[in-house]
């Protein structure tokens, strides 16, 4: 599962994310589509706010950088 299906299991928009963890829309856009890493603080947040462990978002920056690297 990738952070922008997270995002969206989570009924949340890039906005309400982005507002969430103080951070701007692009940045929230650029992980999404692989253009950037979060640090570890921002995985820890990502985690709470969609309420998964942080080995799923561990993963989702994995994947979403694979597919971006394609």
């Amino acid at each position: 599962m990738t952070l922008k299906e997270l995002r969206k299991n989570s009924k949340l928009t890039q906005g309400e994310v982005a507002q969430k963890i103080g951070v701007t829309i692009r940045f929230i856009s650029a992980l999404e589509h692989g253009k950037r890493n979060p640090s570890d603080k921002t995985k820890i947040k990502l985690a709470e706010i969609y309420n998964v462990s942080l080995k799923e978002i561990f993963l989702a920056c994995k994947e979403q950088k694979e597919k971006s690297d394609k």
